[in-house]
């Protein structure tokens, strides 16, 4: 496997587009476009919340219902969420004018919003949106790159990842990208995203590789606790690399499934770097728990403590925090057992062993701390599974951001 330069268009026959709508944002690229010259098998994962938007809708029922889709729209500004019935009558006049473009049908038209909770979406905008991104469709890298721009909202930057494996000879490419820096919580998963791989692989196993990778990826992030309405993350898989379809879960599979947990675990390390605020990526990994799913529990409840996140923030070596934080999460262990470290490029320090604090340096535990990826490393002492999560420090950026972010 080797990673690559690109995104959604690094695959074989995949194209990409953007535009500048006017949806809520003036004056920048707030539309994107991705389509598949031929009909892509698709899956999708969608957010646990109760409240789901629109989009959400139309696209879990599609993905269920129909074995290939070939576009995706996407706007940035309007989540089209909390929008009753005109929200989803909006969801099929943005399917229908785009496979009118397109020559397809709406049924493989996939669509997804992302800003604003409660507002109807200018249809007038996005139809003119539309029009502009069809005739604009390019294989490049640098329409990938633009797409991943255009669906932005207070992301500092775009994100993108691409791989490439051989499958039976034949050389596949898996490609992403997504957005996401606030309401980010997942559990499934708080953000959109957006996979395209020229691979041939049935449709069952397609959906099961990314309902189960997302479990130790985009599930692993957290910025501030909340679950969006709109969490998306959607694959097309066309075919065009030309080997002969994965229909079983042989090396081929497994060789699949490592390629996409690479790109998944790098946008997701990506998005929870650029949390709303955010001066560091904040990592945990627990090692030697006695379960998957506990080791998943622990890290999770650190990445998400907010006094943990501020201490990270302040380089303050406040390990009280994050034991504290393992000690709430819901997993039964002995204190006395654990052993922390913080990590960086500066080195490793045990901080916590045998209940109390060990002998270190302050000074060396802030030096990590400054810099601008802090690991916490948690070892349970209980059996032989581990679990890595995301987060990001606390700041006072992140309240400004929130405070005004209608206006």
């Amino acid at each position: 496997m080797e990673q690559i330069a690109g995104g959604v268009t690094a695959a074989r026959g995949f194209q990409a587009a953007s535009a500048a709508a006017g949806i809520k944002y003036n004056n920048r690229l707030d539309m994107a476009l991705l389509f598949s010259q031929v009909p892509a098998v698709s899956a999708g994962t969608f957010t646990s919340n109760v409240v789901k938007a629109a989009p959400v809708q139309w696209d879990r029922k599609k993905v269920t219902e129909e074995t290939y889709a070939q576009a995706i729209i996407v706007n940035a500004g309007i989540a089209n969420a909390c929008t009753g019935a005109l929200g989803m009558e909006y969801c099929q006049q943005t399917a229908e004018c785009a496979a009118g473009l397109l020559g397809i049908t709406p049924d493989q038209v996939l669509v997804a919003s992302t800003g604003v909770i409660g507002m109807q979406l200018p249809m007038e905008r996005i139809a003119n949106g539309i029009e502009k991104l069809v005739p604009a469709l390019e294989d490049s890298i640098q329409a990938g790159a633009d797409a991943a721009q255009a669906i932005r909202t207070t992301d500092t930057h775009p994100k993108e990842a691409a791989v490439t494996f051989e499958v039976d000879g034949h050389r596949v490419t898996l490609g992403g990208m997504c957005k996401g820096s606030g309401m980010i919580h997942p559990n499934m998963c708080t953000m959109l995203g957006f996979l395209t791989t020229d691979l041939a692989i049935s449709k069952e196993l397609l959906t099961e590789a990314l309902r189960e990778d997302v479990k130790d990826t985009f599930n692993m992030v957290s910025v501030d606790g909340d679950t969006s309405t709109n969490d998306t993350l959607l694959i097309l898989a066309n075919g065009m690399a030309g080997n002969p379809a994965i229909t079983e879960k042989d090396e081929n599979y497994e060789r699949f499934c490592q390629a996409l947990h690479v790109v998944n675990e790098t946008l997701a390390k990506q998005m929870a770097g650029d949390g709303e605020g955010a001066t560091a990526l904040f990592e945990t990994k627990v090692i030697h728990a006695d379960t998957k799913e506990n080791a998943r529990l622990l890290a999770k409840s650190v990445i998400c403590s907010s006094l943990t996140k501020a201490a990270i923030y302040g380089h303050d070596a406040n390990w009280g925090r994050i034991l504290c934080a393992l000690g709430y999460s819901g997993v039964t262990f002995d204190p006395e057992a654990v052993e922390l470290y913080f990590c960086g490029t500066h080195g490793k320090i045990l901080i916590y062993q045998n209940g109390a604090a060990a002998e270190y340096s302050e000074q060396e535990a802030t030096k990590i701390l400054s810099e601008p990826a802090v690991t916490v490393l948690v070892d349970m002492k209980m059996g032989e599974c581990s679990a890595v999560a995301w987060g990001c420090d606390l700041t006072y950026d992140y309240v400004k951001i929130n405070a005004d972010y209608r206006s």
